[in-house]
């Protein structure tokens, strides 16, 4: 059964995806007619949020409490952030892949505080902490992408 502390901090990954899919849509539009590879990524990164979302909002739903549907205070500041930077830096490559690894940093953070609470039940715990795995992958994709870069 689930306790209303689960049901939060399911709540508060779906923010940080809807976050993240906020951050690589403003990511989109910074990008060059000559980056079609990172939008095709980006893309493929928000499905990836809107998949990892539907699977918590299933289990948020069937607890019966409502689902969040806004963003963190943190993903607001990180996308202020990011258009204030943005704004110096002249939307390269190296500080647009820069920024989504500031996100993806973020993201990682949220999953390990919600993996470190003990009251969430098993299965919970098992859906999250595969969630984390593959968010890492995409992480570690960004910083190769970004360390690549001159």
């Amino acid at each position: 059964m689930e306790t209303k502390e689960t049901t939060t901090i399911l709540n508060d990954l779906i923010q940080i995806n809807n976050d993240r899919i906020e951050g690589y849509e403003r990511a989109i539009k910074e990008l060059k007619d000559s980056d079609q590879d990172l939008k095709a990524l980006f893309i493929q990164m928000i499905g990836e949020s809107h998949q990892y979302k539907l699977a918590l909002a299933s289990e948020v739903a069937a607890s019966g409490e409502d689902i969040d549907t806004g963003t963190t205070n943190s993903g607001k500041i990180y996308r202020v952030w990011m258009d204030v930077k943005a704004a110096f830096t002249g939307n390269d490559r190296k500080s647009i892949l820069a920024n989504c690894e500031f996100g993806e940093d973020a993201a990682q953070k949220a999953y390990k505080v919600a993996l470190e609470d003990d009251d969430v039940p098993a299965y919970i715990n098992s859906l999250i902490a595969d969630q984390k795995e593959s968010l890492k992958l995409s992480h570690d994709r960004i910083k190769e992408l970004r360390d690549a870069e001159a």
